[in-house]
């Protein structure tokens, strides 16, 4: 990839350095694209029920093209330790930030899609270097943040299988290949998905794990939410309205349910770095919303730069059909259920998220839950938008597996 340097080994277990250097032509070549977008028209509705709002995307694409630096969020990449190693024939692109406290409790942080390691960008010091950020010494995380299997600067799969499991198989290969004997795990999205199917998987230096998206609908409330039936009866007042966020969660995707069927055809979105923008923006209502009005000039949690961070990546690498891919391998198989998961879990709800989890739900899918608290602000992207929130979550969550 011209976008990447990295040294080279041939020991496929070696751990090589790697560094981010993107060339300027490529980033004068996305800045072209973007000002030659052939626009549509308005959309015919006032809502976001059609998708992202032309006003949104031109405002998107102007300050993408005119003032927006790549170059910022590439010195702190560039200010990180980063790595690749090969693990079941694919490189594997990871951040590795050791503490420099004494038995820091290590911590495997996965992200989802639309994200990539930009995600996590805002909790490494705080979990590395807590006495800094509020904390205190016995906080302190070794942290490692891999780039899923075609996601940003990992390897992209050439043959089908790369599915939640083997994902969750490579992780383990990973924490143990960097020496730790003992870890958790945190995750949203596709990563808490991972973590948990790694939970069931019995490698024993997996202890515990964090999570804010958790995997605890109960059967009987997913049937009926899927197939858009009245609520079961008996539930409670909290657990009726988590009902209905787990109804119009099955409403309101249609961009996965694309990538879970024909991820090869999105031709046409890969070729513009516009496409890329509005296909990522596009994952849920409500954090398409706290997108929007960043670009109208309003200030939110998620700024115009962490946007613009995240797309510009996966342009640079030219990752959105490869990412995409992991739907087709991995959506049917996806439960976001109870998994008999008998280690530690720590939960935190965030009000935004694509589904509510009331505790009951929680203590019947995680049976050894440390940790559950429902959060006043944040939604799906908890690590990106409320960074000291999940960094206040994990180091009280996970604290008694210290």
């Amino acid at each position: 990839m011209s976008a990447v340097l990295q040294s080279k080994a041939s020991d496929t277990a070696a751990i090589r350095p790697f560094a981010v250097n993107v060339p300027e032509a490529e980033l004068v070549e996305m800045r072209k694209r973007i000002n030659a977008t052939r626009w549509p028209e308005k959309e015919t509705v006032a809502d976001h029920s059609h998708g992202v709002p032309l006003a949104t995307m031109q405002k998107l694409a102007r300050y993408w093209a005119t003032e927006y630096d790549w170059r910022k969020v590439e010195a702190r990449l560039q200010a990180l330790p980063q790595f690749i190693t090969e693990i079941d024939g694919l490189d594997i692109h990871f951040i590795h930030v050791r503490s420099k406290h004494e038995n820091a409790l290590p911590v495997i942080v996965t992200h989802g899609w639309p994200g990539s390691i930009i995600e996590q960008l805002k909790i490494v010091d705080p979990l590395v270097n807590p006495t800094a950020h509020g904390g205190k010494v016995s906080d302190a995380f070794d942290v490692v943040i891999p780039s899923m299997p075609g996601y940003g600067f990992s390897g992209k799969p050439t043959t089908t299988g790369w599915d939640q499991a083997r994902i969750a198989r490579a992780w383990a290969v990973l924490m143990k290949r960097l020496g730790y004997t003992r870890y958790v795990a945190q995750g949203g999205d596709w990563g808490a998905i991972i973590n948990d199917v790694m939970a069931t998987q019995g490698h024993p230096e997996f202890v515990g794990l964090h999570t804010n998206l958790p995997n605890a609908i109960p059967p009987e409330i997913n049937k009926a939410a899927a197939a858009g039936a009245a609520p079961p009866p008996g539930l409670s007042a909290e657990e009726k309205r988590a009902y209905e966020t787990v109804v119009a969660l099955y409403k309101t995707i249609p961009t996965q349910f694309f990538m879970a069927t024909h991820p090869q055809s999105l031709y046409g979105i890969a070729d513009s770095p516009v496409g890329v923008a509005a296909w990522l923006l596009d994952h849920d209502p409500i954090s398409l919303r706290l997108i929007a009005r960043a670009f109208d000039g309003e200030k939110t949690d998620l700024t115009r730069d962490d946007v613009l961070d995240n797309a510009t990546l996966f342009w640079l690498t030219n990752t959105t059909i490869s990412a995409a891919r992991l739907y087709r391998e991995g959506f049917a198989k996806t439960d976001l259920g109870p998994k008999n998961i008998t280690i530690p879990v720590a939960l935190s709800v965030f009000p935004d998220e694509v589904y509510h989890t009331p505790r009951t739900w929680a203590e019947r899918a995680y049976p050894n839950l440390v940790h559950y608290n429902q959060l006043e602000k944040g939604g799906h992207f908890a690590a990106w938008e409320q960074p000291k929130l999940l960094v206040e979550e994990m180091r009280a969550g996970l604290k008694s597996l210290r």
